[in-house]
């Protein structure tokens, strides 16, 4: 596939995930991070409805709240975005193309639906995957029901990992809508985006910001914060 060209030169945007304490959610909101992310994973550590009820999270004032799901049913997926009035339904499982479809169909026409490629080990198995997904969605469907991806370190426990994985894979690929990078994004690697052709749309930190699962570093989501964003035309 044909490399494309830097998509547009601005700093990407912020999505912070696995929120789970509404201080820290006001705090994130004064911040101007654009994307919150609640995640509705019942075996993950940052399981969101252990902390907050679905009527607390409708009543958080922002327009990115983003909800984080994994082979959950169609059904599920559509009661809980409209309880907690979500905007964003993010797909971290197997969700294959009929599934995400059918969801598009059933949930309200402005939400809309981040799909996650999960990277592995194997470069030749991921070269496949993102291939196999591409392509089957570009001929497949008119328009996409995807408005995003997200690429993220591949685990057993569907992320939250704090690894990082080769972000040069993603230069062999005309990636066709804006994606969000994730999987162990910090201070320490930022500096790595400047090798990507294509920039990320937005960044999505997680466990490296934290300082146990859903009790987040405020401070240093906020020097993260600062720094992407000062940066000229979307570099680091």
């Amino acid at each position: 596939m044909n490399l494309q060209p830097a998509s547009c030169k601005r700093p990407p945007e912020l999505k912070v995930c696995g929120l789970t304490k509404p201080n820290q959610i006001q705090e994130l909101i004064a911040m101007k991070v654009d994307f919150l992310g609640f995640i509705f994973y019942k075996k993950s550590p940052r399981y969101v409805l252990n902390h907050l009820a679905l009527e607390d999270i409708s009543k958080i004032n922002h327009s990115g709240k983003t909800g984080v799901f994994v082979n959950e049913a169609i059904d599920k997926i559509v009661e809980i975005a409209e309880k907690a009035q979500l905007h964003f339904i993010q797909l971290h499982g197997d969700e294959n193309n009929d599934f995400i479809l059918k969801l598009r169909e059933q949930l309200q026409p402005g939400s809309k639906i981040i799909k996650v490629i999960r990277i592995g080990n194997d470069e030749s198995e991921n070269r496949s995957k993102i291939a196999n997904i591409f392509d089957s969605q570009s001929t497949t469907y008119s328009p996409n029901p995807i408005s995003y991806y997200l690429f993220d370190t591949d685990s057993k426990a569907f992320g939250g990992t704090g690894k990082q994985f080769d972000w040069t894979l993603l230069n062999e690929f005309e990636i066709p809508l804006p994606y969000f990078l994730s999987g162990g994004i910090s201070e320490d690697n930022i500096e790595h985006l400047d090798s990507l052709v294509q920039k990320p749309f937005a960044l999505d930190i997680n466990s490296k910001f934290e300082i146990d699962p859903g009790n987040k570093d405020i401070d240093r989501i906020k020097k993260f914060s600062s720094l992407i964003r000062k940066s000229p035309e979307g570099t680091i």
